[in-house]
């Protein structure tokens, strides 16, 4: 174990700030379930912005990519769009603003803006899309909670306090018994301070993750300065044709082995799947998770499409800094690191730990694992609060106890709380691995969130009993899959998942009538989306001849094609600077700038409420 005294005082001194922050917010949370669960819906922007990426940079997620980093190069930057990651573009033009309009606290509560509340498939349509909300946030408090564990492991050595624990616990159980550990502190900040303390919490560990990021980076080129990286011919090259054709057998024999494992060979094919999801998930919006509160909480439309822009912009670039310098120090030092699991077989997501351990100097250390052991908490705790809120907002005050006074609904709080954070525990228990849950996520789960949520966005007939059936098929469908098919080759059956649900969705609405006209006609004025709703719409200028239909959709989708490149070149820059590449970086500077000059016309200077 290589912590020092001053780095685990430095761990500890954060852990007893996070403790306070929920202590000293807890009365300001507790005046109201919107205060509690929203911020009150007061907090600026740029500060949910900050909040929101740091939930994104989570200690799962950053040793996944670093282990990506290792094994792939720089082809590595458009592995993230599993998720996929440019889905905060197609928010930050268009679909942050929409959501917002409505006002609401949660996506079910959305859905009354959309269906209404009387009508066939209205209750199943919210009870559908709090299940998916609860198992997408228990699957990644899971995610989070196995990625904490593998983490600490390496730095707490299970052989250095076993002789402190009163029982014993397996070898393969460690890294559970040290998330448990971190997740209660997790647990308390979030549960008594709500989301003032959650945001807050999220700007004191980004700022820490900011100063790690910068202190790994310049560490990472002086060690790299004069020397050459050991890899492959390809690894440094971000593009690629039909096949990956990255050969590690004379350098690393075991990341060909990843490569097969994770199904990446062709990776033509694989990224061409990755963009026919990439799109059809963005257009559908955000999922159910904290990523969908941090919009609900801004303060108007306006600010969400600021939030959500400025996500991206304070995320890749320190999350990228950290990925690439870690990577090159893992290569620099490769002979160095032990990355032997419990079984014996080489883990790459071990890469992360193992480096900090191995070759950060003192006080350096302690400040990089605070910020890590941060992000985990921050994740942790927005991902809570969006479970919270859907079993609160949208359970217990609506079918529980509808007349529950303010000290009852705090309490229901802390108990839903609690006892998601046990289940979740329990789930990640179960998980072999990170990669595991986090291709389930992507390629199943989310897969079948896509088509019913696309359709309620752009389609004027479609009605709750269509998002009923398509959400239910979908969800249905992603079990059997994580029942039935390995995690990476869930991405390929997509379309499978997609057509059924699409299916479901369609059949399901023309089963029933259209949703009531007042209902669309209130939802088409307010929200103001675009797509195919010319039937509401000439009602709606009928009643009134001065309203004007939205006539964005080229102008936005103009938009996102330059906001996702804009997105890869934020990602890019810090591996270009730390590799020393100077030419690729003015380019990458140079394209950045232009697409900033034009954005500033096309998107800033247009938006509105």
């Amino acid at each position: 174990m290589k912590l020092t005294l001053i780095d685990i005082s430095i761990v500890i001194a954060y852990l007893i700030t996070m403790l306070m922050v929920g202590w000293f917010l807890r009365k300001k949370a507790r005046r109201n379930k919107e205060n509690y669960l929203m911020g009150g819906k007061s907090l600026p922007w740029y500060m949910l912005g900050l909040s929101d990426a740091s939930d994104m940079f989570d200690i799962s997620g950053t040793m996944w990519m670093v282990a990506l980093c290792f094994v792939y190069g720089l082809k590595s930057i458009w592995l993230p769009w599993l998720w996929p990651v440019f889905n905060q573009v197609f928010m930050m033009m268009f679909l942050s603003k929409w959501l917002r309009r409505s006002n609401a606290n949660t996506g079910a509560e959305w859905l009354l803006t959309r269906f209404g509340t009387t009508g066939t498939g209205i209750k199943g349509s919210q009870i559908i899309v709090i299940a998916f909300a609860l198992i997408g946030c228990l699957g990644f408090l899971a995610y989070g909670f196995i990625g904490l564990g593998k983490f600490m492991e390496i730095f707490i050595p299970w052989d250095v306090i076993k002789g402190y624990i009163p029982f014993d616990i397996s070898p393969k159980y460690v890294p559970h018994f040290y998330g448990i550990v971190f997740t209660l502190f997790a647990m308390f900040y979030s549960i008594i301070g709500g989301m003032h303390s959650i945001v807050l919490g999220d700007v004191i560990k980004y700022s820490i993750m900011i100063v790690a990021s910068i202190c790994i980076g310049v560490l990472a080129m002086q060690h790299l300065h004069g020397q050459t990286l050991n890899v492959p011919h390809g690894w440094d090259n971000p593009f690629f044709g039909w096949k990956l054709d990255l050969n590690w057998n004379k350098i690393a024999a075991d990341a060909n082995k990843k490569i097969a494992e994770d199904g990446f060979s062709l990776f033509g094919i694989f990224f061409m799947m990755m963009i026919l999801k990439g799109v059809f998930a963005s257009l559908a919006g955000p999922a159910p998770n904290y990523d969908m509160q941090k919009v609900l909480s801004t303060r108007s439309p306006k600010d969400a499409s600021k939030m959500t822009g400025f996500v991206s912009i304070i995320l890749l670039p320190v999350r990228y800094t950290m990925i690439i310098g870690l990577t090159v120090l893992a290569l620099l030092y490769y002979n160095q690191l032990y990355l032997k699991g419990p079984d014996g077989v080489t883990d790459f997501e071990r890469i992360l730990p193992a480096t900090i351990n191995n070759f950060l100097p003192i006080g350096v250390l302690g400040i990089v694992l605070t910020g890590l052991l941060g992000a985990f908490m921050g994740t942790f705790s927005g991902t809570l609060n969006a479970a919270q809120a859907y079993i609160v907002n949208d359970i217990y005050l609506k079918y529980i106890n509808p007349k529950a006074n303010n000290k009852k609904t705090m309490s229901a709080n802390y108990i839903v709380g609690i006892v998601v954070v046990v289940v979740s525990v329990v789930v990640g228990f179960m998980a072999h691995n990170v990669n595991d849950i986090l291709q389930w996520i992507v390629g199943g789960l989310y897969g079948g969130y896509v088509a019913a949520n696309c359709l309620k966005w752009y389609w004027w007939r479609f009605n709750a009993n269509g998002f009923f059936w398509g959400m239910g098929i979908g969800i249905f469908g992603a079990l059997a899959m994580a029942k039935f098919l390995p995690a990476h080759s869930q991405l390929y059956w997509w379309p499978l998942l997609f057509v059924l649900s699409l299916a479901g969705s369609i059949i399901g609405t023309y089963a029933v009538p259209a949703t009531d006209m007042l209902i669309l006609k209130s939802f088409y004025k307010t929200v103001r989306p675009w797509g195919f709703w010319k039937p509401v719409h000439q009602l709606v200028v009928a009643d009134d001849p001065s309203f004007v239909g939205n006539k964005r959709f080229k102008l936005d989708m103009f938009n996102v094609v330059l906001g996702i490149i804009a997105q890869l070149c934020l990602t890019i820059l810090p591996m270009y600077l730390i590799l020393g590449y100077n030419m690729p970086l003015m380019v990458t500077l140079a394209i950045l700038l232009v697409i900033v000059i034009i954005l500033k016309k096309t998107w800033w200077n247009k938006l509105e409420n």
